[in-house]
């Protein structure tokens, strides 16, 4: 997958948020939520649904990529481009020198446990 643009990326936010949602009330909701007209929130939708990110069936919008799905991606990337895919590297550029709590530390020990490959 490739990264959404920030225009896409908010459109997304407005579907995931209000999925299923009726094409005229996601006009609605992008005119109160992103300030788009009608014609802006269309021409989204159509260039949306030709990359398969929504899908529009009899005029209700779903999507077809989860929030969770794009986070991943868009995280792997940044870390493969930035820090050459590398984790550890990453954690100690954005940790920066601070410290974290021994509940942090217990949190993040369980991630690695249940993400390690040998489990």
């Amino acid at each position: 997958m490739r990264r959404l643009a920030e225009s896409d990326y908010r459109f997304m936010e407005v579907v995931w948020k209000h999925e299923p949602i009726p094409s005229m009330r996601l006009v609605d909701r992008c005119l109160e939520e992103l300030g788009w007209k009608k014609s802006t929130t269309f021409t989204m939708l159509r260039k949306m649904t030709q990359k398969n990110y929504v899908k529009n069936t009899n005029s209700i919008i779903t999507s077809l990529l989860s929030r969770d799905q794009v986070r991943a991606a868009e995280s792997e990337l940044f870390i493969e481009q930035r820090f050459g895919g590398s984790l550890p590297g990453f954690l100690v550029s954005f940790l920066g020198g601070k410290t974290i709590s021994d509940e942090e530390a217990d949190e993040l020990r369980k991630l690695i446990e249940e993400h390690t490959k040998e489990n």
